[in-house]
């Protein structure tokens, strides 16, 4: 047996447009992502054998053929002819439909894991490629690090990003990521952005020109909390406050440790936070 104990990161979007929707039913967008240190815990064990097995400490994740980690696994094993039993183990940080990436970034290191235990010798493009299928952000997490993504979410440029500290808030409801692209309008014109334009425009950017999402305004008409927390996000501080991705997760972006940790600390006695996931992370 060989086992492998990963820390699979969250990301959050710093700018994402939604271009047009494509033949194949998904969207042509570009967004601006960092991955953050805050982490699920993934147990990888490789054995002798023909199965795989899935266990989360979250009962709202499935554990079977359903999940995303079980289908990177799978996948992995046909692409390269092992026949293994592979033993997956969550240990959930990461809040669920929440707009951070989490089953995408499970699914990333899944692949990377595997192809380290098994001394596979897939190349970081090669996962990419298997990622596409999985899911639109999980070659990002192959990547790694700060990047813009074009297409569906397949095409990666790095970039370097501040490691900016983020104060992040999940009001512990989920968003489907799908029925906020369904409820997207897409009628008005938009602008012409692409990769080389959104690098030209990173290099002088500050925290208020570049934060924006299209998904926000179709995830706060349905849930006009977000709104109230990016306000008291920014009320403590923030240089700027926003959704990540489809929501409903909002995140306030610090100059430091102690101005995040002390923003931290203010929401934290605040009763209306209470039932809410409240978490401080920098960018990676």
């Amino acid at each position: 047996m060989a086992c492998l104990t990963i820390h699979s990161p969250a990301k959050v979007n710093l700018f994402l447009k939604v271009l047009k929707k494509r033949s194949d039913g998904y969207h042509d967008i570009i967004t601006v992502m960092q991955p953050i240190t805050y982490y699920d815990e993934i147990f990888l064990d490789v054995s002798d054998g023909d199965d795989i097995l899935i266990e989360c400490d979250n009962k709202n994740i499935p554990s079977d053929n359903t999940n995303i980690a079980f289908k990177a696994a799978k996948i992995f094993l046909s692409k390269t002819g092992f026949a293994k039993k592979v033993s997956i183990k969550i240990k959930k940080n990461i809040p669920v439909a929440a707009g951070l990436g989490g089953g995408s970034s499970n699914a990333a290191y899944v692949l990377m894991g595997l192809n380290e235990i098994l001394n596979a010798g897939l190349s970081k493009e090669d996962l990419m490629e298997i990622g596409e299928k999985l899911g639109s952000d999980v070659p990002f997490f192959v990547f790694g690090g700060s990047a813009i993504a074009a297409g569906r979410g397949e095409k990666l440029e790095k970039i370097e990003l501040p490691k900016f500290w983020y104060v992040i808030i999940n009001p512990c409801f989920p968003v489907s990521t799908a029925w906020a692209y369904e409820n997207l309008d897409l009628t008005k014109k938009q602008e012409n952005i692409n990769i080389p334009f959104l690098k030209k425009r990173l290099k002088t950017f500050s925290i208020e020109d570049i934060l924006e999402n299209d998904l926000e305004n179709v995830t706060v008409k349905k849930y006009p909390d977000i709104e109230n927390i990016k306000a008291s996000l920014k009320n403590l501080g923030a240089k700027g406050a926003m959704m990540s991705g489809s929501g409903p997760t909002v995140f306030g972006i610090f100059e430091n440790e102690g101005a995040a940790k002390s923003a931290f600390d203010c929401i934290n006695k605040e009763p209306k936070f209470k039932k809410m996931a409240v978490f401080v992370a920098q960018g990676l």
